[in-house]
């Protein structure tokens, strides 16, 4: 795992050195091990890297073909890599090392551009080919590691995070408006958009190619909800369980320390149980939990640990620990609201002391039906066929009766969400399950310069565009497509990814391999929303070697309890940025609406928890990168 960045001028104008030095700099904490640099008139590639395969010094990057014609950067891990090699080798590439990253250039030259096609892994990579004067990005299927870039002036720029961007001094720090309406309503910035004008996230699965300032973005790879296959539920338990067991395999190539992060949830529970079966050395897990009993999972962790013998280590999150907010907000780079990226980056930060390498079960709910709102979504439209005078009652015995005041985790504050939400279009019915702020509370924050500006965005119009080619698939099948193209890449993976990468660490995903998704999304969709049972084949195959009590336990997530330490320890801190006159008068939103939304949550007559941490990390966010304060 490392960062890549680059510079490429159409005018072959030389670009400075310290300009990419700069921009690698900024890179060093996902790469401490090594630093390089190819720079020749128009063209100047920068990498830091994090050593896990081939520790040498012959895996430094920027790295050549034999002629030196070729140069590429990786920032990810090849799978196949030593398959590849026996192949290539066969017709003739002579290799110098045993990185994973010499593959690559090699396999360029046998298929082009194709070359990522043949690819089994994470990654982001950029190929400078000087025989076409041609740059060449890429980036992984589903989205593992990271690539942003921008064009202006004549040059175009690229880097694994956007603090490296902006070292490059090239980008005009614009905010653009139609970024800010998604992120308040997900909590984060669906690609291909970033909250700068005119800086782009490169999609999951595609390619990029820059050439006599021409940008050509193309897929390479989508997976196919609409093919299904005929089987029984032990051939598909058998093909699971093998796909799933070869993905841990596959994840365990490594010339450094390995462990699991373990949640004690269904799906790093079977990373554990399959690494056992594989893995030759005691296994180090790693968990996290809090003192408020309704966030905290540790009991579960424990039990696998226990039930594997695991080599096994914890961390308590306190309300002191979002002391490390300004360097989160710092990695991210853009405002993102996913509260989890605090307990993530601690069980990375007291993993990083004992491995380089951790394995986690991130993909296991959008391949197999694991969330609440798929049950929901299906109850919905049950609903959405009985008699109106039901329909009204149940929505004013569950919306009039029930405060809001309540945790919003609770299950009788779900049940007033569901039904605030079933006289909705089913696509905003989904907006009001998962998201932040709807349209509607939207428009009571903002200031009218940005209802003004913002009157054409809608939300719901991204959910149809995300579904457009999904008009014929089952409704959970389009529900976990929707998730796989935006939440799983933009939310979880870009949160595992800072969060690991903050502290030099690699984390891998086996239920992310490519070959495993391909098949999971080809069952029918009851082999995994069954009745009432979400992740039904999983949890049947679990039940061969998981703990029950693993199995069938209340999914919780990776939640934080920051709706209460707003009212407690870090209410002083909510209202010295919040409500401070620096935010009020920034022209983004309404003073009244912001300053009555605090005074209701600390008084406990609403919950706004996401709400307000939303607003928070976004305003952490302009200090830093708008103001540089």
């Amino acid at each position: 795992m490392c960062g890549i960045c680059g510079i490429v001028n159409i005018n072959k104008a030389k670009v400075p050195e310290e300009s990419i030095r700069a921009m690698t700099t900024a890179l060093a904490h996902r790469g401490p091990d090594d630093e390089g640099i190819y720079s020749v008139p128009g063209v100047c590639l920068g990498h830091r890297r994090l050593s896990i395969i081939d520790l040498s010094s012959a895996g430094h990057q920027p790295l050549p073909n034999e002629d030196r014609t070729i140069w590429v950067i990786l920032n990810g891990e090849i799978y196949n890599y030593k398959d590849l090699r026996i192949d290539l080798e066969k017709k003739g590439h002579i290799f110098r090392s045993n990185s994973d990253t010499e593959v690559l250039v090699h396999l360029y030259e046998e298929k082009g551009q194709d070359c990522v096609k043949s690819l089994v892994g994470m990654f982001a990579f950029a190929i400078w080919d000087s025989r076409k004067e041609m740059l060449f990005l890429a980036r992984d299927r589903i989205g593992k590691k990271p690539l942003l870039y921008f064009f202006s002036n004549g040059n175009f720029c690229f880097a694994s995070e956007f603090s490296a961007l902006l070292k490059s001094k090239l980008i005009e720090k614009e905010i653009n408006l139609e970024a800010l309406d998604y992120y308040l309503t997900f909590g984060y910035i669906p690609a291909p958009l970033t909250i700068y004008k005119n800086v782009f996230k490169l999609m999951p699965a595609h390619i990029l190619t820059f050439r006599n300032g021409e940008i050509k973005t193309e897929r390479y790879w989508q997976l196919d909800y609409g093919r299904k296959i005929s089987l029984s539920e032990e051939e598909a338990e058998e093909e699971i369980l093998s796909l799933l067991t070869d993905a841990v395999r596959v994840r365990l190539y490594s010339d450094v320390p390995l462990g699991v992060f373990l949640s004690g949830g269904i799906d790093s529970s079977m990373v554990v149980g399959l690494m056992s079966r594989i893995y030759n050395q005691r296994i180090k897990t790693f968990s996290i939990g809090f003192d408020e009993s309704d966030y905290n999972e540790l009991k579960y962790a424990r039990n696998i640990a226990r039930c594997f013998n695991t080599d096994h280590n914890e961390f308590i999150v306190k309300p002191k620990a979002l002391d490390v907010l300004p360097t989160l907000v710092e990695r991210y780079g853009e405002p993102y609201a996913d509260p989890s990226c605090i307990p993530t980056y601690y069980v990375s930060k007291i993993s990083k002391q004992y491995v380089t390498v951790v394995l986690n079960g991130d993909g296991g709910d959008e391949l197999f039906a694991g969330y609440e709102r798929y049950q929901a979504m299906l109850y919905s439209k049950v609903i959405d066929s009985f008699p109106e005078f039901i329909k009204r009652g149940a929505n004013s015995l569950f919306v009039k009766t029930i405060p809001e005041s309540i945790d919003s985790r609770k299950f009788v504050r779900k049940m007033r969400r569901f039904f605030e939400a079933t006289s909705l279009p089913m696509h905003k019915r989904y907006i009001k399950w998962i998201g932040i702020f709807d349209d509607d509370f939207k428009s009571k924050i903002y200031s009218q310069d940005i209802i003004a500006s913002t009157d054409n965005f809608t939300t719901g119009e991204f959910f149809r565009y995300c579904l457009s080619d999904s008009i014929n698939l089952g409704f959970i099948d389009r529900l976990m497509k929707l998730d796989t193209s935006t939440y799983l890449p933009d939310d979880l993976l870009v949160k595992a990814d800072i969060a690991s990468m903050a502290n030099a660490l690699e984390a891998r995903s086996p239920f992310l391999d490519h070959r495993l998704m391909e098949f999971a999304v080809s069952l029918p969709s009851y082999f995994k929303l069954k009745g009432i049972t979400r992740k039904y084949i999983l949890k049947k195959i679990a039940a061969k070697f998981i703990p029950e009590k693993n199995i069938n336990r209340t999914k919780q997530g990776f939640g934080v309890p920051i709706g209460q330490w707003f009212r407690a320890e870090l209410k002083d801190y909510l209202c010295d940025n919040l409500l401070s006159s620096k935010f009020l008068k920034r022209g983004y939103f309404d003073s009244g609406a912001i300053k009555e939304m605090v005074n209701l949550h600390i008084s406990r007559q609403k919950d706004y928890s996401f709400q307000l941490w939303a607003l928070l990390m976004f305003e952490l966010w302009h200090r830093k990168f708008m103001e540089n304060i």
